[in-house]
């Protein structure tokens, strides 16, 4: 298992401290890639994001844990880092604490506001393995 803090460069480790949207890319279902955009949380070893059981990254990830995501930095658009990982583990997020945690990083607000009824969140948790930075 690769040392996490090897594997994320010193010169972009600001990145993943700032409100950047990491664009998270998973394999489909018929082998086919599938990106989209995420909130994230860095705590220095994972790199974090909320996810509801019934989306298709959720299902892409059960099946096939590789995860690569994205992320530019929000202050100069020709910078970017791009970790390649696992997800290690995912973990429930049964009253919603870490998605409002990070409605309050990138929208300021206590609670996230588009919860739906019946939702059910959970955190994926991903530990880099490989980046590539620019």
């Amino acid at each position: 298992m690769p040392d996490t803090n090897s594997v994320i460069p010193e010169s972009h480790a600001d990145i993943l401290e700032k409100k950047g949207f990491a664009h998270a890319a998973t394999i489909g279902p018929s082998h086919e890639p599938h990106s989209s955009p995420v909130w994230f949380a860095w705590d220095g070893r994972e790199l974090s994001f909320s996810q509801t059981t019934s989306r298709q990254k959720y299902q892409n990830l059960k099946k096939n844990p590789r995860i690569s995501l994205s992320i530019t930095d929000p202050d100069n658009p020709y910078r970017y880092i791009e970790i390649r990982g696992v997800v290690d583990r995912i973990d429930e997020d049964p009253d919603n604490a870490f998605i409002d945690s990070m409605a309050k990083k990138y929208l300021g607000e206590d609670h996230y506001p588009w919860h739906q009824p019946g939702d059910h969140r959970v955190i994926v948790r991903v530990r880099p393995e490989h980046t590539t930075i620019q």
